[in-house]
């Protein structure tokens, strides 16, 4: 079977309604069977990577933790939109530190996240396979 660049856009909220956690365990599933995983957070999606995510008041399972395990699976494409953080007033440092290990760079740990423009987002999603929308 040929790889293919799959790449999954989160633009929910992490909690509330399914979406955000279904994307999550759907990403897990195409990197075990080694496709082209890429994560892309828009609009509200951005919320997903906020550090220091806390649920107890909402009584949900917080399942922030996992996407630190997104490296393990060589998932190191995750593309934040610029706008969508602004627009929120958030930065880059309310993210959480995602990190991979570089085989390529004597498994150096290197972020995974990458903020890009609107327009640098559009040029990314039209080089993909396969889209999916969460």
């Amino acid at each position: 079977m040929a790889v293919k660049k799959f790449m999954f856009v989160n633009r929910k909220a992490p909690y509330g309604t399914i979406y955000a956690l279904e994307s999550l365990e759907v990403v897990l599933i195409a990197a075990a069977f080694d496709q082209d995983v890429s994560l892309a957070f828009l609009d509200d999606g951005v919320y997903q990577l906020t550090k220091g995510q806390d649920t107890k008041m909402i009584g949900q399972k917080n399942f922030s933790a996992t996407y630190n395990a997104l490296g393990d699976y060589d998932i190191n494409q995750i593309f934040v939109e610029k706008e969508s953080l602004e627009e929120r007033g958030m930065t880059e440092d309310d993210l959480m530190p995602l990190v991979y290990e570089d085989e390529d760079d004597d498994w150096a740990e290197k972020p995974s996240i990458r903020v890009v423009s609107r327009a640098e987002m559009a040029k990314v999603m039209a080089q993909q396979d396969v889209t999916l929308s969460f």
